[in-house]
Formats: structure tokens, sequence, C-alpha cells
């Protein structure tokens, strides 16, 4: 309390403020100098404003209030300056997210009921000019209007003050009714029970006015509620808003018990799990019953060892590891990468090999159940395992199976493993770049793994299987490395017994290994890598292989894999043959297999959809099924016309026949050309052919006039594929010879050899190959080197059949064997070449 006198005198100009009752109406101020008043009767008529954003401030309550720069900063420093030290504090509505701090002040935002307070204590809060605050609120005030906004907002205000509330019934039910509600809230929410306790003990229950402030600030009501509870002046009204909010308070607080009690009880219920789970397991462990996971998996790996028999180096390293495993934590990131190793280390088959089985009748009777035919693979495989059955052993042997595609050098290398009783497994090597997929990745590396071999011997399970390394032809090469010279250390018996996979860090025996590799051609083996194995050429099926296999192992596993029988869908002899004939012809049989699937599965179609019970393709019946031939008879092998001769050429997939055409334009002057993407090689051969054409007739004036007076055009058909290769010269010459007398070779005809300038006919290779695809194209006479004599003994009788080789050493012969007997043409010939050489006249070459 204080005298009227003792007012400020900042406020000394200022007219007196208006005191509102609690009824609205102004209070009447008591005569100068007489009596006392209360502090809060002489407040100020303009106060400083500051903005408050989340929740109201409720009279008799003191908070901790932090002001930042701009206005409230502002406002905040002019109550400082004042004796009184009170600023007006004021809800906020709204407030734009994008203003700042000194963004100015707009009335419209702020509520008009607020609260005066004194700040009891100031303090700045950082280096930007905030202040931190304690202030006391004392009572409600109303804005009427706005003094200024700038710097610091300043507005005028009225006073809403409390008088003693009047002691009715109706105001102490509304009394008891809070206070009831106020103790079921401590239940529900203890922590507001000291709040309660500091209450009771600065206020009396019985007034009803800062009771229901206190209870409204108790709650979690949001600002605008609370707000709505400020600006209630009347008492009654005010207790009734207030018990509202507390019974909904009191329901919320319910609900989040409910709520922390289902959490709690699942929680303790896990809690309790754990806990017991925990103690059974020490339970265990002491009466030897169970053990922890770290310790049951090194028990595992170290029963794993005691299974196997590694080298010393390898068991030194693992127990090494293991005493390693012992001291992480299962939690720590090395454990599983030394988990992992160790894993491997132990699940290799340090050791354990399977028994060999050299019987050559078994192996003969399931080669002769795989494949139909390759006698002459069958010998050499045979051949094989009978050193091996004398020796003991067939380690350190690497088999490479040469052929075109779809021949059997997979199957074949699976027929081995079965006839001498090992393990089987094939990956391919074509396009493989990383050395690492052979050598395996350090350890080093997240993900790392062994080597493809290391795979395949724990994936067998024995140190010694058979490895099948599919396209090893096509091996890449990148900046990851060379697989292909990773490859020597594998396969190279000197050098595999230790062979060292970076991943494990230990050697590895693989000198047990039977390695099989299968290429369709030689020429992009590495020859250090080509030179370590032994070479097994595949030339490929006829027409009667085809025939037989067809029979015995394509048709019945495509009528199973239709889940049709022979009785539903019969495909005759013939139409075999045909299909062989007329969409097959390739060396191998994987275009035999899908014409057949093709004619199964619309036989197929028609027994579903109804239209017949069983389906009977004959001969004539295949090209309504399959559509038109995909290859027909050349027509200058029926038919031979002068200029045209048809060689014999080999390709990496298998034999062909390709005919040579030569043509004459008249010029009047000589000339030779040629077309057809003939290689460096090719054309030389071309060249040779054409010289040594000419200088045989030089003792007839007509012929020599023919090449002088002629440009001639040779050409070697599908001129889209590239060729190469030295062995068409005998055919070139002979097209030649033919285009200049006019007379056309024999029918069914085809040759093969290497010309010289001097009319020598010279070795070539890949005569298996010519051979059967002259036999495939219905060639009955073939011309071949005297030199290729012996590779063609080697060549089954069975492929042979139906072809007369005749064998020749120079041009000479090939003329008398390739053009129809009227005159002999060696005669001529030579005769032509003994007058040259003696300067005497030479007898004419014969004419047409």
């Amino acid at each position: 309390m204080t005298d009227r006198n003792d007012r400020n005198d900042r406020d000394s100009d200022l007219p007196e403020v208006e005191i509102l009752g609690p009824d609205g109406q102004p209070r009447t101020p008591l005569p100068e100098g007489k009596g006392i008043v209360l502090a809060r009767q002489v407040y100020p008529r303009v106060l400083p404003i500051v903005d408050l954003d989340a929740r109201p401030l409720f009279p008799g309550f003191r908070a901790p209030l932090l002001v930042e720069r701009g206005p409230a900063r502002a406002a905040v420093g002019l109550a400082l300056e004042s004796s009184d030290r009170l600023i007006g504090l004021v809800l906020r509505r709204r407030r734009d997210p994008a203003a700042g701090p000194d963004a100015p002040l707009d009335p419209d935002d702020l509520h008009r009921v607020g609260v005066v307070a004194e700040i009891l204590q100031a303090a700045p809060a950082g280096d930007g000019g905030a202040m931190q605050l304690l202030v006391h609120a004392r009572d409600r005030i109303r804005i009427r209007d706005w003094v200024r906004l700038q710097p610091a907002p300043v507005a005028e205000v009225e006073y809403l003050l409390e008088d003693a509330p009047p002691e009715t019934d109706e105001v102490k039910a509304w009394l008891l009714a809070i206070v009831n509600a106020l103790k079921e809230l401590v239940k529900l929410e203890p922590l507001h029970k000291e709040e309660l306790r500091l209450f009771t003990a600065q206020t009396s229950l019985s007034d009803p006015g800062r009771l229901a402030d206190f209870a409204a600030a108790l709650t979690s009501a949001d600002g605008e509620q609370l707000q709505e509870i400020l600006e209630t002046v009347p008492i009654l009204k005010r207790l009734e808003k207030v018990l509202r909010l507390l019974k909904k308070e009191i329901e919320i607080s319910a609900l989040q018990v409910e709520i922390n009690r289902q959490v709690e009880q699942t929680i303790s219920r896990r809690q309790r799990e754990f806990f017991l789970r925990e103690q059974l397991k020490a339970i265990k462990r002491e009466l030897g019953l169970e053990k922890d996971e770290k310790e049951a998996e090194i028990e595992r790996l170290r029963e794993r060892l005691e299974r196997i028999d590694p080298p010393e180096e390898a068991r030194r390293r693992i127990e090494e590891e293991l005493d390693k495993l012992a001291l992480l934590e299962p939690a720590a990131p090395e454990f599983a990468v030394t988990r992992g190793y160790l894993d491997w280390l132990t699940s290799l088959p340090w050791g354990v090999h399977t028994e060999d089985v050299f019987d050559l009748d078994r192996a003969r009777r399931i080669l002769d159940r795989d494949h139909y035919g390759l006698d002459d693979v069958k010998d050499r495989i045979l051949e094989f395992l009978g050193t091996g059955r004398m020796t003991g052993t067939i380690a350190g042997s690497i088999i490479l199976f040469v052929g075109p595609p779809g021949v059997g050098k997979t199957s074949i290398g699976r027929s081995i493993a079965e006839a001498i009783g090992r393990k089987f497994f094939r990956f391919s090597v074509g396009g493989m770049r990383d050395e690492a997929e052979i050598k395996g990745h350090r350890r080093t590396y997240i993900g790392a793994m062994p080597g493809k071999f290391i795979q395949a011997i724990r994936s067998c399970g024995s140190a010694n299987p058979v490895i099948m390394l599919d396209e090893v032809d096509k091996i890449g090469a990148s900046y990851l490395g060379d697989p292909a010279s990773a490859l020597l250390e594998v396969l190279d018996p000197e050098q595999n017994r230790e062979f060292l996979d970076h991943y494990l860090d230990v050697r590895f025996d693989l000198s047990q290994v039977l390695f099989i590799c299968t290429a369709n051609v030689l020429d992009t083996i590495p020859r250090p890598l080509l030179d370590r194995m032994e070479r097994i050429r595949l030339p490929g099926y006829v027409l009667e292989e085809k025939l037989q296999i067809a029979r015995r192992h394509l048709l019945p596993r495509q009528l199973r894999a239709h889940g049709v029988t022979r009785r539903q869908v019969t495909l005759t002899t013939g139409a075999l043959r045909e299909i062989i004939d007329g969409w097959a012809r390739e060396p191998g049989v994987r275009g035999l297999e899908q014409q057949i699937r093709r004619v199964i599965r619309k036989a197929v179609r028609r027994i579903v959809e109804g239209r017949a019970r069983t389906v009977r393709v004959d001969r004539g019946d295949v090209a309504e099924w399959l559509g038109r031939r995909l290859f027909v008879d050349d027509r200058a092998l029926r038919e031979p016309v002068p200029g045209v001769v048809t060689g014999l050429a080999w390709t990496p997939l298998g034999g062909d026949t390709l005919a040579i055409e030569a043509r004459a334009v008249r010029t009047g002057q000589a000339g030779f050309r040629q077309t057809g993407q003939l290689g460096d090689v090719m054309v030389e051969s071309s060249q040779i052919a054409y010289t040594l054409v000419r200088s045989l007739f030089d003792a007839d004036p007509e012929r020599s006039r023919f090449f002088a007076e002629h440009a001639i055009h040779l050409h070697v058909p599908a001129g889209a594929t590239p060729k190469d290769g030295p062995s068409a010269g005998i055919t070139m010459a002979t097209a030649l010879w033919s285009l200049a007398t006019g007379r056309a070779v024999r029918r069914r005809l085809a040759m093969t050899g290497e010309l010289t300038l001097t009319g020598r006919v010279l070795a070539v290779g890949g005569i298996k190959e010519k051979l059967i695809a002259a036999r495939r194209a219905g060639v009955r006479r073939v011309i071949l080197p005297e030199a290729n004599r012996e590779d063609v003994a080697e060549v089954p009788e069975a492929l042979r059949r139906g072809i007369e080789p005749v064998f020749v050493e120079r041009f000479e012969q090939v003329l008398d064997a390739a053009l129809p007997a009227r005159t002999p043409r060696r005669a001529a010939a030579q005769s032509g070449a003994s007058g040259r050489s003696k300067g005497k006249t030479a007898a004419r070459a014969p004419s047409t």
C-alpha cells in the first residue's frame, strides 16, 4: 500500500486512469490527499505493450519471458526506464511466419484483453539484444487505444479489477466443483501436485477469481481457449468455463494414463520375458546344457575342423581366426567378416577325394547312352581313361573340346564325370573380364568372395571334381585384369598344386581336378593357355547321325516337355529327314531340336483345341508345319555351268560349301577383279590362280587372246560374309579354266586345296568338317590334296560313305578329275609347259 501522493512523477502530466469494477462501472476515487489506496488503483493510464505467442498470462502468476529484438524489446526498455517497471502483456492472434522480430506491430493481430505485469528481474540473453525477464502478472487490462506503435508500442488501457466475491451458495458450489476437479486431476497428473501446494500456500482456495485463473492455467488448453477465460471478468461465468476446461483435461489425462499403462504393461512383459530368458540361458550354461551364440558358433566351427584334414598352413590360419573370433563381440562388424572367412575355410573339402572308377566298359556304355556317333571322340576319351587306369590317376589333365555350337561339348564333359564317378561343376568364362572371378577378391573389400574355382570345390564337396570351363575362347580382358592370364596358374599342373586364392589367402591343391574346356575356335585362345590343353575336335554331325540323335534323344525329350506321348504325336523318319535337310543343316543339333519343338507345339495345340486326338507328321507335311525351307540344294552342284565350281570351306560353325563364280567381259584389254568380301590371303590365292591359268594357255593363241581381250570377274557369293584362307586356290583356278574353255565341271563335285604358282597342290586343314559339309550337300566326288590322304583316312567310314575322294598333287590332275573325260587334260597342259621350256611349238590346248 502507498499514499496517493507517492505516484511516479513520470505520469504527473497524464490524466487519471479510469478504474473499472467487476460490473464494468467506474470506481469513485477518493478525494485528493484523503485516506489510503492500493497500489493497483494508481496504475498508469498508458503502458508499453509486449505481445505473447503461445498462451496468455493470468493475474497472480510469475513467469519467465524471453523478449527478442524489435518492438517488444523497445517496449521492455521503456518499462525498465520507469520507476514502476510495468508492461502490458497481450496474446497475439497470429504471427506471419515470414515476418522477423523487427517487423512492426499490427494492432489487428493482438487481442484487446491482457494483463499488466511488473518486471521483477531483467538480464541480457545473448549478443543479439534479447532480454530474459521474470514478470509478475497483476490485473487484467483492456486496450482502449494505441498511443504509438514505433519504436516501442504504447497503448492507453483500462484496468478490469475484481471486488471481493459475494459469498453465496452458488459461488461456494462452483468453488467446490473446481476444487474436486483439481483433486481428480492431481491424481491423474502427479506433476500438478507441487503447483497446487504452492498456490494454496500463497492464496486462499476461497478466492474464486484466483482459483479460476489458477485452474485454467493448469490445463493444457490452447491459447484461444485460455484467452476466452482471461476475457471473462464476471466470476460465475468464468467459473463455469474453467470447470468445462478441467473436465476436458481430466478426460485427456485419464486417456493418457491408460495409454501409458498399456505401454508400460507391454514393456514390462517384454522386459520380464527378456530377463527370464537370460536367466534360463545362464542356468543352462551352468548346467552345461546350452552355450551362447558366440560359443555355439565357435564350437560348430571347431567340429568342422575336426572332420577335415587341412594342411598345416590352413590349420594354423583357422586356429588363429578362431582365437580372434573368441575375443570379438557379436555386434562388432569384424565378427561377421571373421565368421564368414572361417565358414569358407572350414567348409572346403580339405583332403576329401572321390574314388575314381576306371571301368572302360561302363564308360563306353555311358558315352553311347548320352551321345550317338562321335566314335573318334569317344575313342580318345577311352584312351585317356585307360591311361588313368594304368597310372591310377588322371591328375593334371586338361581336355579342350573344340567344335561348332550344338555338337555336345558340354554334355560329353558331364558324361565323363559320371563315367569316372566324380562330381561335376560347370561355369562359363565367356565375357569374363575381371581376374577376381578366377582368383577371388581380397577380404578388405565389402562383399568379398573366393573365386569361381574355390566356389566350385566347395559346391562339389570334393577336392577332385570335374570342372568344365565353357566358352574359353570368348574370355575377355579389361582394366580389372586379364582372366586368361589368371587361368594359367589354375590350369598349369606345375602351379595349381599351390593355388592361392586372394580371399582364402592360404594355398589349396587343385592338381587332382580334371579340367575340361570348350571352345568354338582356337584363334582367340592365348597361345600359352592353349599349349597346356589336349585338344579334341568335334566336327559336327551328318544327316544320318542327326536322324538317330533326333529319334533317340531330341524327340523323346520334347515329347516329355510338352506332356504328350509317341501315340499322340508321331514324327516319321521321312519327316525327320526332311526337317534336317531343309531346316537344320548346321553342324550341331540345337537348330534341329528347335524345329522339332515347333512341330510338337503346333501338334499339341491341335490336340488341346479338339481338332485331333492324334497327330502324325510325314515328309510331305513338314513344309505346311514349318513354312519355307531354310536350306536349298546348290544348283551349281546339280547343274554345273562353265565358270562355276563348288569349293569346300571351314568356318567356326563347321564345314560349308562355297560356290565360286567367274565371268568374262569383253573390254579389249586384260583385267582381273575379285568380289565377295575376300580377305588378303584369299585375294592372293585368286591372283595366283589367274596367273597360273594364263600361263598354261601361253601356247594356245585363241585362249591367250581370250584373256588379253576380256576382263575377268571372280566372285564368291554370300557377299555380306567375310571370307579368307588359302584352301580355295584350286577351286578358283578350275573356275577360270572352265570359263576360258567353256566346259563345265562334273556334277556333284567339290574340291579344296592350296595352289602355288608352279601348279603344286598343298595341304589344307579342316578335312573332316569339309567332308561332313560335302556329304550334307550331296557331293559325290571330292578333290583333295595328296598331303591330306592320312587326314581322310582318320575320318570315320560312316562319314566317308558315298563320297569318292580324289587325291592330287598338281593342278593338271585337278583338271583331269574335275572335267568330264573327252581328251586328256593333263597331256595337253604338260605338252604346253614342255614346249615353252624347250622353245618348241606346244600342242594346242583343247577347245570346247
